[in-house]
């Protein structure tokens, strides 16, 4: 009965680091375009091709 003194507040303050952790991934925008890195490994452009896209848009 007197571990429970210390583990439920351990519980308690490793459930609020998580739920933080979470808001914290989803308000800086990890959660955002979860397709792009998928249909960039089955696109047929050479990496070349995507590296010289890459260098033609920048201003």
């Amino acid at each position: 009965m007197e571990s429970l003194y210390l583990l439920i507040p351990v519980a308690l303050i490793f459930c609020a680091l998580v739920i933080k952790l979470l808001l914290w991934a989803i308000d800086s925008g990890q959660y955002d375009d979860l397709d792009k890195e998928s249909w960039r490994i089955i696109s047929d452009e050479d990496d070349a091709d995507l590296i010289r896209k890459n260098k033609d848009s920048t201003p």
